[in-house]
């Protein structure tokens, strides 16, 4: 049975949609078809029982259904899967290198302040965010961990990133694990997609189309919108598989407007508690880190 030799662990609106689908357009990389199966978030049979808003469960639960997914795989000298969480669920490389030993592991990664507030704009999206004020949020944020909320309401917490990064370096090893930087990807997005097929083994000549962002953050036009969010969710699995991915984001700048920028009072907040583990991971990686302190 084929299982992955890659993985897009991260982090969660750092632009890894995108990278699925620039990957997804070489000839030697296999990309599953379900963007974010998350099978490997927890052990196979255990699911937390969430508190707070609902959050739909991966639709992939079983390993024979996981390695469905990779049936399509011919001569591929890559095969991979991306999973935002994987990066930050303690355990999940762990499980990874169990069930792919060999697999490389590939991470993007934001100004964690920015992310915080791109990730909160995503629940807002989605009409699963109950607030619609993100300092507040951010205050609750504590109380939600207790309560057991899911990992999508955990803005802050997501955000520290050198143990993340440490954890799959040594569970991995130095020379199977890619880290790159959102802004790189953002603003050279060829040079990244270069790197990263060279690091997986496909040819690195092969130049992708990267006119399209995916899944960039945003707020509904109107409060209608925003009450029929919830509801579309659950016609998204249907119309992904009717419309092509650029349409889709075509469709979705109809619907929602730029959000308005983070607010400096939060940006300092989030930026000075953030600082301690920006300067050690600026350390790890050997990358100036200075822009996310700003």
């Amino acid at each position: 049975m084929t299982m992955p030799n890659f993985f897009v662990v991260g982090a969660q609106k750092c632009g890894t949609t995108s990278l699925y689908y620039y990957l997804d357009q070489h000839p030697e990389v296999y990309m599953s078809p379900v963007k974010e199966p998350h099978f490997f978030d927890y052990d196979e049979g255990e699911m937390p029982d969430f508190g707070g808003p609902s959050v739909p469960p991966p639709g992939i639960t079983s390993m024979g259904e996981y390695q469905a997914l990779f049936e399509g795989v011919r001569d591929e000298v890559a095969v991979g899967e991306a999973s935002p969480t994987y990066l930050y669920l303690p355990g999940t490389e762990e499980r990874l290198r169990r069930h792919a030993p060999g697999a490389k592991a590939i991470a993007v990664l934001r100004d964690p302040a920015e992310r915080a507030y791109s990730a909160f704009l995503h629940t807002v999206r989605s009409g699963r965010e109950p607030l619609d004020d993100f300092s507040r949020a951010l205050r609750e944020e504590d109380g939600r961990i207790r309560d057991g909320w899911h990992p999508l309401f955990h803005y802050r917490s997501r955000g520290f990133y050198h143990g993340q990064i440490e954890r799959y370096l040594w569970a991995f090893g130095e020379d199977r694990v890619r880290v790159y930087l959102y802004e790189d990807l953002r603003d050279k997005p060829l040079r990244v997609l270069q790197d990263a097929f060279r690091f997986l083994g496909a040819d690195a000549s092969f130049v992708p189309n990267t006119s399209t962002r995916y899944n960039a953050s945003g707020i509904p036009r109107n409060k209608t919108v925003s009450a029929m969010m919830r509801r579309a969710n659950v016609l998204t699995p249907a119309l992904k598989k009717i419309l092509p991915p650029a349409v889709r984001q075509r469709i979705k700048g109809r619907i929602f407007a730029k959000a308005p920028p983070l607010r400096q009072d939060d940006r300092r907040e989030l930026v000075e508690g953030y600082r301690g583990d920006i300067l050690k991971l600026q350390d790890l990686l050997g990358r100036d880190l200075s822009g996310w302190l700003g």
